[in-house]
Parts: C-alpha cells; structure tokens; sequence
C-alpha cells in the first residue's frame, strides 16, 4: 500500500500517505493491546495454575504432616505403656525382695534360737559365735541360761 501511495500524484500521495500512518499506528496499537491482554490472560493461568498446585502442595504437606503426627503420637502412648508396664514390673521386684528379706531374717532368727539352744542343751564348753565368727565359752552359757535360752531380738 506504501509504495503505491508514493507512486500517486503528490495532492493525493500525502492525504494517502497520512492515512496510511494513521493506520499503522493503530494496528500497531491493537497489536500492543493484544498482546497485553493475551499475556494478562496466561498469566491469570499460570496464577491459577500456581494457585492450584500450591494448594495441592499445601493439601500434601498437611496430610504429610498429620502422618508423621499421628506416628509420633502413637510411638509417644507405646512408650508411655512400656514406661508404665515396667513401673510395674519394679514394683513387683521390690515387693518381692522384701518378701524374701523378711522370709531370711526370720530364719536367721530361727537359726540362732536353735544355735543358743543346742548350745545350753549340750553344754558345749565353747561355741562358734554365728555373726563374729568367735568362740564363746562358759560365761555365755550362764547369761543365756538367766535369760531363759533366748535371745533378745
């Protein structure tokens, strides 16, 4: 169109031409309003779609960490049950021990009853002492016998 407006007479060339920049001007325009809007338009889809798989993410991340809370929490009640069982089991141990401390205190005191007894009955001269590991001689005999051959406890 350009080089046939230059080609015309000059009165009708410049209003030809004149036209012709106008015109260009404006499709240069409508191409730049094109443009924009076009971009507008993938960007609000790559917004969406960002948006979205933002969403999905944060949806994921949440139910990721849910998981691991859930775990954490079960793992927290098996060893708090572990804690309690062995609490127990200790207190079982313990209440056993006293039982057999106490059985072996009243059989040590059973056997230095006996110990005292044969010692007045057979009227050893002396003696092995069970907890000193000394002999005793007569003198013991008599203050066993004033005491009635026991043993205060």
């Amino acid at each position: 169109m350009d080089l046939e407006a230059r080609s015309l007479q000059p009165n009708v060339k410049a209003v030809l031409l004149a036209k012709l920049r106008e015109y260009k001007s404006d499709l240069n325009n409508l191409k730049r309003e094109h443009k924009r809007l076009a971009s507008a338009n993938s960007n609000q889809a790559a917004r969406d779609d960002l948006l979205e798989s933002g969403m999905a993410d944060a949806m994921s991340v949440s139910a990721n960490q849910r998981g691991r809370l859930m775990m954490s929490t079960e793992r927290l009640n098996e060893s708090s049950d572990r804690i309690k069982e062995s609490r127990r089991t200790m207190l079982e141990t313990e209440e056993l021990g006293v039982s057999i401390l106490q059985d072996l205190h009243q059989q040590r005191q059973s056997l230095l009853h006996a110990n005292d007894t044969v010692f007045l009955l057979l009227k050893v001269p002396y003696r092995l002492h069970l907890l000193t590991g000394k002999f005793e001689g007569k003198d013991e005999r008599k203050r066993l016998m004033r005491k009635g051959g026991r043993k205060n406890k």
